[in-house]
């Protein structure tokens, strides 16, 4: 993350906010499972085998949308260009109100295997050298580079190459506060104003400045 310029930074915790809203909405409405996180769903997959095959079989249903929702997005976004970028948030913004529009009309079930496609697709809008440049949707990657940062710093390193992880990381947890409060007033029909928020986000992208 810190190869990116600093404006790249807000917009990505911006974006981590927007995958943690939509994981604890899918959290508090599942009852333990997730959309955005999948070491949890395959905690959750492995358990199951032991447990409940109902369990593995949800889990291992929410893991294999995210992961056609992050090819999807790496093929919509191969270059990393930031017209590729910005095909990747439309998209995103599409599957969003999407899953909405299915909630809306009841179909509940549907409308959480959008989202889950919708939030792997999101790692598909930070691409680089054919891999991800930002991971939004997981943050054991971030904390591990975010201590790493802070251990430099100690150790008379650069001193603030911490921070984006931070960020990053703080975005996911208010987006996730922001989530499970809108499910307690609005249940999945909160998904509206994500997908108002992303679609707000895609143009703010479009515009950014090269």
């Amino acid at each position: 993350m810190i190869g990116y310029q600093r404006r790249y930074w807000f917009f990505a915790t911006a974006l981590a906010g927007l995958a943690g809203f939509a994981d604890a909405t899918a959290f508090v409405h599942l009852g333990g499972y997730f959309v955005s996180f999948m070491s949890g769903n395959s905690t959750r997959l492995g358990v199951g085998f032991v447990e409940s095959m109902s369990v593995a079989a949800l889990a291992g249903a929410l893991i294999a949308l995210f992961v056609i929702g992050a090819m999807i997005g790496a093929l919509v976004n191969r270059s990393g260009a930031r017209a590729g970028s910005v095909r990747v948030l439309a998209m995103v913004s599409a599957g969003l109100a999407f899953s909405a529009l299915l909630a809306s009309g009841g179909a509940s079930t549907l409308a959480v295997a959008a989202l889950a496609c919708s939030m792997g697709a999101l790692n598909g809008v930070f691409q680089r050298d054919g891999d991800v440049g930002i991971a939004l949707t997981y943050m054991t990657g971030t904390l591990v580079r975010m201590a790493r940062g802070l251990a430099a710093a100690l150790m008379g390193g650069p001193r603030w190459n911490w921070v984006p992880y931070a960020l990053l990381w703080i975005g996911l947890v208010f987006g996730a506060a922001l989530g499970a409060l809108s499910y307690s007033q609005f249940g999945l029909n909160g998904l509206w104003g994500a997908a108002a928020a992303a679609l707000c986000l895609t143009v703010l992208f479009k515009r950014l400045p090269d």
